[in-house]
């Protein structure tokens, strides 16, 4: 029996490649080979890659069996801080090195994993390994994140996320100094087109808004403070590379690895400092803010005292 979702709002409109990629946690390319299978149907026809889906339409996808072997496994992680709990949402700080779900090629630790271990119940909405995830933060990104407990916490925070009215603040120490200090980034984020682990502003993407503003500067970095207006994959990595001023510690995105080596990272400094949101069945507005790691917190004290 082929695996089925419902293609959600949010994915409207999107290449059926992309958008069965991001629905399943499975790779573009993986999704592309299955496309050439005849392996993946929309609302019971065969479909080419590049046509766009539509929300409510029925995505189906005959996985093998190495491919649909997804599952969470509870584990408790340390350094996962549970910053608020009630009835219906969770807020968690999550440390780097933790993903927020488990994906094929992930075989670490996620806050899904986490949760299910130490006993919490969540919404049972979305696919089976991210149940109740409404956000998600890179692996090497730390910082605030909810979770939705409740079916109707689940449902009102991915309406919220969509319509953009989550407060999203990050910072990030960069390379070099931006020029201006201040500004808006508008530039469409897709799909790498030489790599499929990478995104890249490409012709074509998902419209993504960053928002920055200069917190401090310093001989060759500057840390700044990122408002996202969307919520693209890598959305903070991709536009500063971007401007040509990488977040320090990312060679993926154009960070110098000499220099991470100094100041003793091993990931990107960038980390989720504030998360805004309306409770969802309280109407109530809750503001939760995290404090720097120890790794962030060193290598910002190593650049202030070198300049």
């Amino acid at each position: 029996m082929p695996s089925t979702w419902l293609v959600p709002e949010g994915l409207e409109g999107e290449r059926l490649d992309a958008a069965a990629a991001r629905i399943t946690g499975l790779s573009r390319s993986r999704i592309e080979a299955l496309i050439a299978d005849g392996a993946v149907s929309v609302d019971s026809r065969l479909v080419a890659k590049s046509e766009r889906v539509r929300a409510g339409e029925l995505l189906e996808i005959a996985l093998d069996e190495a491919a649909n072997t997804l599952s969470v496994v509870p584990s408790e992680v340390a350094g996962i801080e549970i910053v608020y709990d009630d009835a219906d949402i969770v807020v968690v700080d999550k440390p780097a090195g933790v993903a927020a779900h488990p994906s094929l090629g992930w075989d670490g630790p996620s806050v899904v994993g986490h949760l299910a271990a130490a006993g919490f119940r969540i919404s049972t909405s979305g696919a089976a390994e991210r149940q109740g995830i409404v956000q998600r933060l890179d692996v090497g990104t730390s910082g605030l994140m909810v979770v939705a407990k409740s079916e109707t916490a689940y449902t009102v925070l991915k309406r919220a996320f969509r319509s953009r009215t989550v407060e999203k603040t990050y910072q990030t120490l960069v390379q070099g100094h931006p020029d201006p200090f201040e500004g808006t980034i508008d530039a469409p984020i897709g799909r790498h087109p030489g790599a499929d682990y990478k995104m890249a502003v490409v012709a074509g993407g998902r419209r993504a808004v960053t928002h920055y503003s200069m917190l401090e500067a310093f001989r060759s970095t500057t840390l700044l403070q990122v408002g996202l207006e969307t919520g693209r994959t890598h959305q903070i990595r991709v536009h500063m590379q971007a401007i040509r001023h990488p977040c320090v510690g990312d060679p993926t995105y154009g960070g110098d690895p000499v220099l991470a080596a100094k100041l003793g990272l091993d990931r990107q400094w960038l980390h989720a400092v504030r998360l805004g949101l309306v409770h969802p069945t309280r109407n109530e507005p809750m503001v939760f803010t995290s404090k720097l790691p120890d790794d962030l917190a060193a290598a910002l004290f190593q650049v202030r005292h070198n300049s």
